[in-house]
């Protein structure tokens, strides 16, 4: 990642951040706003401290060591905002949780949350939510990733509430027909571009062999593999994931060479020849909901780049608390 562009885009961010301030204040100081949600909610607020800022490289300092960083802060936005709503709840320990559902067991980034709280919290104590920090650090991560820069409103409260039962039932699954899934994805308030711009994000993710495996050898209890997977991708995949077998592996759901970690249209080209592992990634390709949209991302590269943050930022309104409390030196629990 080019350092340089991301310094200048953090300044052009910063000037861009200030100009809106100046704009708001002639607008009635209200501007564009969701309850007391706003952008620059921060501003001020925390000493000396640029929060959006501060977040940024914090994730920027995880994403060079590990770029998986990027898939992990995007799916933990997902995963928080589809239960409750964006209150962080999904960040609380104990028995029952969130955390402890099955969905989101292999659900990661937690540390970098953590790691940007309590650090903000030695300077401004109880002022910054972990529900804005999961939504920053996951634009940092769409931006590092490729993407391009796109603002959110802060000014999230955080959740007391998190039960294991709430994850099952919320989100949605990975054999889901593409009619309920965006059906689901509409209750949320998001439209079926946005559907599929965030199924996009799969472009950097990675699956394990019991979310696909039924594919490869009884697709619908039918003894054959899906016809609808490529012959190639379906031998490659065998390799990974043995028949009767329980494995533990996993395998990028985007399957092209040297693109695992970026934020580019790979997975919608993939797609169109058969490729994707999840079965609704797949029919994403070829459902008349949903085609015309993957076929116009797979063909521009710029498409995806831009439009996923929009679809981010709107993610981040689900259900969002901004009347309530923000959590004390950590997101693990509440006081």
């Amino acid at each position: 990642m080019n350092t340089r562009r991301i310094e200048e885009e953090m300044a052009r961010v910063k000037c861009w951040t200030a100009a809106l301030a100046i704009g708001l204040l002639l607008m009635t100081l209200v501007g564009e706003c969701y309850g007391q949600l706003r952008f620059g909610y921060y501003n001020n607020k925390c000493r000396k401290v640029d929060v959006e800022a501060f977040v940024f490289f914090i994730v920027k300092k995880h994403f060079i060591q590990e770029k998986h960083t990027v898939a992990a802060l995007i799916r933990l936005q997902f995963h928080d905002c589809f239960i409750r709503g964006c209150d962080a709840s999904i960040l609380l320990e104990g028995q029952g949780s969130e955390k402890t559902a099955p969905p989101n067991q292999s659900v990661d980034g937690y540390d970098i949350v953590e790691e940007a709280k309590v650090a903000l919290d030695r300077q401004c104590p109880g002022v910054v939510s972990c529900a804005d920090i999961i939504v920053l650090a996951a634009r940092a991560a769409t931006f590092l990733g490729g993407a391009s820069w796109y603002s959110v409103e802060t000014g999230r409260k955080d959740g007391r509430i998190s039960r294991a039962n709430d994850a099952l039932q919320s989100l949605p699954g990975p054999s889901m027909p593409i009619p309920q899934a965006v059906q689901v994805f509409a209750q949320h308030g998001l439209n079926t571009e946005d559907f599929v711009y965030l199924l996009g994000c799969h472009t950097v993710g990675t699956a394990h062999c019991a979310t696909f495996q039924d594919r490869l050898y009884n697709f619908r209890n039918s003894g054959r593999s899906d016809p609808s997977m490529s012959r190639l991708l379906r031998v490659s995949l065998q390799k990974t994931c043995p028949r009767n077998f329980i494995s533990s592996k996993e395998t990028f759901l985007d399957q092209t060479k040297r693109s695992e970690f970026r934020m580019d249209n790979g997975f919608f080209k993939r797609i169109l020849k058969g490729e994707g592992v999840l079965e609704v990634d797949q029919q994403l390709a070829f459902h008349p909901l949903t085609r015309n949209i993957v076929i116009r991302a797979a063909s521009n590269e710029n498409i995806f780049k831009n439009k996923i943050g929009p679809a981010m930022r709107k993610l981040g309104l689900v259900g969002v608390i901004t009347r309530g409390e923000v959590r004390l030196g950590t997101c693990k629990k509440v006081r």
